[in-house]
């Protein structure tokens, strides 16, 4: 195993920079040898992902949060081509660790270096939002309008602190007039919320895309609009079950795809698997690629 490891020190708020001896130490103690890069700036992690895998390592191990898992699978993605992206380790260092939790990975960091270790691989959906790839979910409107929010909330760590984010960000009713076209059908109207999900669970709390499944070589979004703050705040409660009893709540859809297009009359926030984009948008296409990417998973 020539395995690279990409450390997000920034993950959880700098909270990966401090557990890092302990991940290192589970890397040792499972037996991997394994060269390390840190990334020093937002987005770094995709060019050290690149490079990593052009110079012939694999696993590509990433060590942080879901932003850090979408950075290296973009790195990845931009060395190798999307027929077969990689293969690709995580060492759980952030705050929701959302694709960990979706994937049924540890999150003890011992057991991820043991899984790391037994190289057992299970091909994943890589989905596309635009020129972006993502694995876990992407959002347009109220999500990323949410995540701005988050941005500034620094007096409460850990996933309460999304709480917190959904909430003010509900109060402040959000809506955008969209186009929405997919395989089978269109919406046309104001819209809240736009979720694409290649797995169900985000924000560490919330179920956006409840029956979405990384392995089934599709799309799954959920389209919302609620008139008033008051009307989406009812709402937030049913997106915390994983039954996803809100998708069933009117003004609310759930469709599933392979292409979605999506146009605004006004630009609006939008992320890949928390990660912010760097201008607010008025058109994207969303596709997927079934079964692109290896990642390591533990023994059935």
């Amino acid at each position: 195993m020539k395995a690279k490891v990409i450390l997000n020190p920034y993950s959880n708020r700098w909270i990966a920079k401090r557990r890092w001896p302990a991940a290192e130490a589970a890397f040792k103690s499972a037996g991997i040898n394994f060269s390390l890069a840190v990334s020093e700036y937002r987005g770094q992690a995709v060019e050290l992902a690149r490079q990593a895998a052009l110079e012939g390592y694999s696993p590509v191990i990433a060590a942080g949060g879901d932003g850090t898992i979408g950075d290296v699978v973009n790195g990845l993605a931009l060395a190798n081509g999307e027929e077969s992206i990689g293969t690709l380790g995580v060492m759980p260092l952030g705050s929701a660790n959302d694709l960990v939790y979706n994937l049924g990975l540890p999150l003890d960091l011992n057991e991820a270096a043991q899984v790391i270790a037994a190289g057992n691989t299970k091909p994943l959906d890589v989905c596309k939002a635009g020129e972006r790839y993502f694995v876990n979910n992407s959002a347009l409107g109220l999500e990323p309008y949410i995540s701005k929010v988050h941005r500034k909330i620094n007096w409460i760590k850990g996933p309460n602190s999304y709480l917190v984010a959904a909430l003010k960000g509900i109060f402040c009713n959000p809506t955008w007039q969209a186009m929405v076209e997919w395989d089978d059908g269109h919406y046309e109207g104001p819209l809240t919320l736009v979720t694409v999900g290649n797995s169900p669970r985000t924000g560490g709390l919330f179920f956006m895309a409840p029956n979405a499944d990384p392995y089934d070589g599709k799309l799954t979004a959920v389209l919302g609009y609620k008139k008033t703050a008051f009307s989406m705040l009812r709402v937030l409660p049913k997106t915390m079950s994983p039954e996803g009893a809100f998708i069933h709540t009117e003004g609310i859809q759930e469709i599933h795809a392979t292409r979605i297009k999506i146009r605004l009359v006004t630009p609006c926030p939008a992320h890949c698997d928390g990660e912010l984009f760097s201008k607010e948008i008025d058109s994207i296409e969303y596709s997927v690629l079934p079964g692109r990417l290896n990642v390591l998973v533990p023994e059935l």
